[in-house]
């Protein structure tokens, strides 16, 4: 039995003729009596009779006519979910992110699609690079964001949809003897008083950062949580991706200091799927395009 022939069933039993469920559902009779017939072979017996009256119930008829239309409103509901989900408007969302970017990429991001996709479902993670790439191919997530490029030797099928460079700038805090200055070299961090936090944002430590980490007169190697107070209690000065500490810095917590004698750093990542992976769905296409416009805002969407 399909959906065609309990549609068929439910109407002649709502319309109480052949003829006028034939009318309503703009079909020709022997049609609707074909259907009827073949789904009276598969309960194995009449479900109809016909009489002066009109079209009355068997009672076989009587007993299987909740169960007809139960199943009827599933496929229903069933084609109704399956049309939405080729719109975008329903299906589920599995992304991960890198902590650092959570908060000021991701989350908006997903306020956004929220707001215009309220019946997908979204599940969101978030984790240090190597437990994402993990998550990845795990099948935890189907989309994620880490650290770009991918160094790990079997991450062979990472395909990036969208690529972020991100300023990665030394800051201390606002009442810093360095907010004086325009500008500081390596020695005077080397040399401070204030403690500098060597932070894990990139796969492999650049080596100007885990230098001036070995010269420092005072080290701490702290999880990121721990760094951003340490900074505003003024207790650390170090080097953070911007869109970790936008909101601290547009605050005036924070104070962005150019290194005069250090060429700029940033922190390269991309939103990632794997190759093998089937096409993204409309939902997924719709998140990705999100992401991309809060990245645009917070100026780190990369132009290659």
């Amino acid at each position: 039995m399909d959906i065609e022939q309990l549609t068929a069933f439910d109407r002649v039993v709502r319309e109480g003729s052949f003829s006028r469920a034939a009318r309503e559902l703009h079909l020709a009779q022997p049609t609707i009596s074909a259907r009827i017939q073949t789904l009276e072979q598969a309960v194995g017996g009449p479900l109809l009779v016909r009489s002066n009256q009109g079209v009355k119930l068997t009672a076989l008829g009587v007993g299987f006519l909740p169960y007809a239309r139960r199943a009827l409103a599933a496929l229903l509901e069933g084609v109704a979910a399956a049309q939405e989900a080729q719109r975008g408007l329903r299906g589920r969302i599995k992304i991960g992110v890198l902590g650092s970017l959570a908060e000021n990429l991701l989350a908006p991001a997903l306020i956004k699609f929220q707001a215009s996709h309220p019946t997908v479902e979204c599940y969101a993670r978030s984790a240090d690079h190597l437990p994402m790439v993990e998550l990845l191919y795990d099948g935890v997530v189907e989309l994620a964001i880490i650290a770009w490029p991918c160094i790990q030797p079997l991450a062979t099928d990472l395909k990036p949809l969208l690529h972020f460079h991100e300023p990665a700038p030394f800051v201390v805090p606002h009442r810093h003897p360095f907010t004086t200055q325009s500008g500081v070299t390596q020695a005077e961090i080397s040399q401070s008083e204030t403690r500098f936090l060597l932070l894990r944002w990139w796969q492999i430590t650049p080596p100007e950062v885990a230098r001036l980490a070995a010269h420092a007169r005072f080290t701490a190697d702290v999880p990121r949580e721990i760094a951003v107070y340490l900074l505003r209690e003024g207790h650390g000065m170090g080097f953070f991706p911007r869109a970790y500490i936008v909101r601290e810095l547009q605050e005036g917590a924070l104070v962005q200091i150019p290194v005069v004698d250090l060429p700029p750093l940033y922190r390269d990542s991309a939103l990632v799927r794997l190759e093998r992976n089937t096409e993204l769905s409309p939902a997924a296409t719709a998140l990705i395009r999100c992401v991309r416009e809060q990245a645009a805002q917070l100026g780190l969407l990369a132009t290659t």
